[in-house]
This record gives C-alpha cells, structure tokens and sequence, in this order.
C-alpha cells in the first residue's frame, strides 16, 4: 500500500473515530446536568475521551504519511458520519434540511481543501511557532469570553465551537512540524510544539464539550467541522508556501467551494434554531400558531359615564330642564346621568 493511500485508509478510520466521541459527548450533555464537571462522573464520557483520543492518533499518524491538504479535508468526513451513527445509536434523526446543510458543508469544504495545492514538506522555525502559538490562544480566548456573553445557546455554541475549531486546527499544523522535523534520537528537541499540541488538543475538547449544551449535535459539530481544516488550510497556505491549483480559475473555484460550505453550515444552524424553538413551544402553543385563523379574538366596548358639573345635564339647545336632570340618557354604549354632589370638573368611567 502507497503511502498516500494508507493516510487516506487512516484519515477515514480517523473520521469514524471522532464521529463516535462526537455523539457520545452529545449524549452525556444531554443526560447530566449543567454544572462543569459533571460530565468527569460520567462513564460514557470517559469513552468518548477515549474515541477521541484513538481519532487523534490515527490523524497524527496520517499527517505523517500524507500532506496537510490532503488529511484536513478527510477530516470533514466526521459530520457525514456523524448523522446516521446519531440516527442509529441514540435515536436523534436529523431532518432533510440538516441532511442538506450537511452535504453542502462537507462538498464544499472538501472542494476547496482539494484546490489547495501542496510544496515541499517544511516546517516552522522557533520564532514563527511562538508566534503562531500566541496568535492562537488569544484568538480562543477572545471567542470564548465572547460566547460568555451572549444569552442565546445556539450563538453560544457555535462560537464556543469555532474556538474549538481553532484550537483542533492549530494542533494540526503543529503536529505536520513535529512530524517533519521528529528523529528518534533526539525527540525532546520537540517539547515546545509537544506542550503546545497537548495544550490546544485538550482545551479544543473541552470547548467542543461545552458546545453541545443547548445546541445539540449539527450546528456545533459542523462549526468544528468547518473551521479545523479551514484554519489549517490557511496557515498551510500563509506559512507552509501552499497555493490554489490551476492558478486563476483554481482560485476562483475554491472560493465557490467556500460560500457552499459557509451555506451549508447556515442551513444547519438554522435548521437547529427552528428545531429549538419547536421543542421549546408546548402543545398549545404550537396549534395556536400553526391555525391563527380559528382563534376567536374577544373585544369589549367600552361604556363611557360623562358627568356635567353639579350634576346636571346641558342639552346641547340650551337651558337644562328638571326633566335632564333626573333622566339617564343611553345610546351608542354611552350612559349620561346625574351624579349625586356637586362637581367643579369632568370625570369619565370606563366601563367593559
């Protein structure tokens, strides 16, 4: 077997893994409360810990053999996965527009991580890993405080799952740098980019973890999905001397292939708001909405009482007779009577 074909063998096996830990971590969000560490009692989250774990191995292990444009955008693989494993083992189906959203993110990003063109296998030197090091964690951590701050899940979670993307993405280029520049007799020549790799693996597992609260399985998934191999693709093309195939119109497609994933993750983010706020509605509600029209809608009239001063009324003729002044007039819901003492202003009640 080629070597191309054992990462590509490895990079697929690698997307069935984190599919499985991805759903698993879902599941433990769903079922156990909302305080941080209860997740760390749970035994299946352990197991997802380890599915994770096991997709990381064989992600490292593909980098080695195959190119950074070429393992990234397998790794988009893990949400067409993802869906029917959900379906088949915790029962959660997704719906046609998830399916379509999808479908469009994972074409897309797939197109434009396939136009990415490869060079020479390079890696970084100290002063551009601590400068991307850097660069990346204040960028996480921008993205966390901002999910802090915002009320709604479904934003909270997307943006707590792009700074896991991030992070997942960066543990990816670092990890082609080791893998470039590993020898077996001097391995610790490597711990710096090790403690950074260890550091942004656990922390983008920590935040991915937290973005399934509320939020469910598609939009935080495919957020993660679609950020990793896009950030990695960029700093391959920033840093690692990596371009677009086919010059302009390679570009130009890649682009194209761009705006279909960004739809794709639109639409399942929208599909997962509409689903929110359908489970959110209670049954009552729901029927209201769905037949306005049958609703009977109550109206009162209101009655008006106009008092005159000293409690007596003024024909609009003239002269006010004894007769006006003991006799309550109704017409047009309005009642005008006497009232009892003497007034030196207008008073109205309203009546339902």
């Amino acid at each position: 077997m080629s070597s191309l074909a054992l990462a590509v063998v490895l990079s697929l096996v690698s997307a069935v893994a984190y599919a499985a830990g991805a759903i698993t971590q879902e599941h433990v969000a769903a079922s156990t409360s909302a305080r941080p560490y209860a997740p760390l009692h749970h035994a299946a989250w352990w197991g997802a810990v380890a599915l994770n774990g096991l997709g990381a191995v064989l992600h490292v292990m593909a980098l080695a053999y195959g190119p950074l444009s070429l393992v990234q955008p397998l790794g988009a693989l893990t949400i067409v996965f993802a869906l029917p494993m959900a379906a088949l083992f915790v029962r959660r189906r997704a719906g046609a527009a998830a399916w379509r959203g999808a479908i469009m993110a994972t074409v897309g990003l797939a197109g434009l991580l396939a136009l990415t063109g490869t060079s020479t296998s390079h890696s970084l030197d100290g002063g551009q890993r601590g400068v991307l090091a850097a660069a990346t964690f204040v960028g996480v951590a921008l993205l966390f405080l901002a999910a802090q701050t915002v009320n709604r899940p479904i934003i909270r979670s997307v943006l707590l799952a792009a700074a896991a993307g991030v992070a997942f993405g960066i543990a990816s280029v670092f990890t082609k740098t080791v893998a470039v520049d590993w020898t077996w007799s001097a391995p610790l020549d490597q711990w710096p980019s090790l403690l950074v790799i260890a550091a942004l693996a656990c922390g983008g597992l920590l935040l991915s973890q937290s973005s399934y609260h509320g939020a469910g399985l598609a939009a935080p998934l495919a957020t993660v999905t679609v950020v990793n191999p896009v950030v990695a693709a960029a700093v391959g093309i920033t840093m690692f001397g990596e371009t677009f195939r086919y010059g302009v119109p390679g570009t130009v497609f890649a682009l194209g292939f761009g705006v279909v994933a960004a739809g794709g993750l639109m639409l399942l983010t929208t599909e997962r708001i509409k689903a929110t706020r359908a489970e959110a509605e209670s049954p009552a509600e729901a029927d209201a909405r769905k037949r306005p029209s049958q609703q009977p809608v109550r109206r009162s009239e209101p009655r008006m009482r106009h008092v005159e001063p000293r409690g007596r009324h003024i024909p609009p003729h003239g002269r006010p007779s004894d007769g006006d002044a003991t006799r309550s007039e109704v017409g047009d819901g309005i009642d005008v009577g006497p009232v009892s003492g003497t007034r030196t202003h207008l008073e109205m009640e309203m009546r339902p």
